[in-house]
C-alpha cells in the first residue's frame, strides 16, 4: 500500500508534468472532469466510486451537470498529499480515458 506520509516536492512535482490536468489547490490534488453527457459524468463517478473503496481512500467528488472535479488528500497524513492521491488521481485519469471512446 502507497505510502500514508507527505509526498516529496520533487514527486508531486513529477506527477504534475506528467498529469497535467491536475493542480494543486489549498493543499488538495485537484482535477475536473467534464463529460459528454449528465449520465456519462454518473457513471464515472459510480466507477470510481468502487475504485476509491477497494483502496479506501474516497476523493471529495463535486458533480455539476457534465462536470466532475475530484479533490484527493490524506487526512491522517496531516491533510497532506500523499502517493496514494497521486496513484487514485492516475487511476481515475485511466478510468475517464477508458470511459470516453464509450460515451
Amino acid at each position: 500500500m502507497p505510502h500514508r506520509t507527505p509526498l516529496p516536492q520533487a514527486d508531486l512535482d513529477a506527477f504534475l508534468a506528467r498529469h497535467t490536468a491536475w493542480r494543486v489547490e489549498q493543499g488538495a490534488l485537484v482535477r475536473t472532469y467534464e463529460a459528454p453527457a449528465f449520465l456519462d459524468g454518473i457513471a464515472f463517478v459510480d466507477r470510481l466510486a468502487k475504485l476509491a473503496e477497494a483502496a479506501d481512500h474516497h476523493p471529495d467528488i463535486d458533480i455539476r451537470w457534465r462536470k466532475v472535479t475530484l479533490r484527493f488528500v490524506t487526512h491522517d497524513a496531516g491533510n497532506r498529499i500523499t502517493e496514494l492521491d497521486t496513484r487514485l488521481a492516475g487511476e481515475c485519469d485511466a478510468l475517464f480515458n477508458a470511459l470516453a471512446p464509450a460515451v
